[in-house]
């Protein structure tokens, strides 16, 4: 019985590593929906980072995954607290200044009155938008993100293989 049980102790610390990496540090994720094409493609197996934002901060464009009623969904961060967001023909304004940047996806003209009748980003939440804009259900009719529910960043693909980076 003794050495049955020593046989067993690597299989028992690996399972205890395994499942607090997945709970702490790292857990598969799969895209659901054609909301971030042409980013990531529906049924895309992506790696979530779930460390990343207790030692950093959310920045704009980073790709989250974001819990909401127990429904993870993916989407780019493109507002964050303080800011005052403006979208206008196509272009992206933060505190009214055009932010340059290599995301321009069709985005309707749309402001932060129309999202939270509110001129800035409250503290702890965010204003996340889906890449294929036209689909997405995102901040425009979610509403605002809080901090909380941002579960952490995407930007390793496992599969398919010829997307992963």
């Amino acid at each position: 019985m003794k050495k049955f049980i020593k046989e067993l102790i690597p299989y028992i610390v690996i399972v205890i590593v395994v499942v607090l990496i997945r709970t702490f540090i790292a857990t598969p994720v799969i895209v659901s929906g054609d909301s971030m094409v042409p980013t990531l493609k529906n049924k895309q197996l992506l790696l979530l980072n779930k460390i990343n934002y207790k030692i950093s901060d959310i920045k704009r464009f980073d790709v989250v995954v974001i819990n909401i009623d127990n429904k993870e969904i993916i989407k780019r961060v493109i507002g964050l607290p303080g800011e005052d967001i403006l979208y206008r023909s196509n272009k992206l304004y933060v505190d009214g200044h055009e932010i340059e940047n290599d995301y321009n996806f069709d985005t309707d003209d749309f402001s932060l009155k129309t999202i939270c009748n509110c001129t800035k980003i409250p503290e702890d939440k965010y204003l996340v938008l889906g890449d294929n804009r036209a689909v997405s259900a995102d901040s425009r009719i979610i509403g605002l993100i809080d901090k909380k529910d941002i579960e952490g960043n995407v930007n390793i693909s496992l599969w398919p293989i010829k997307k992963v980076k």
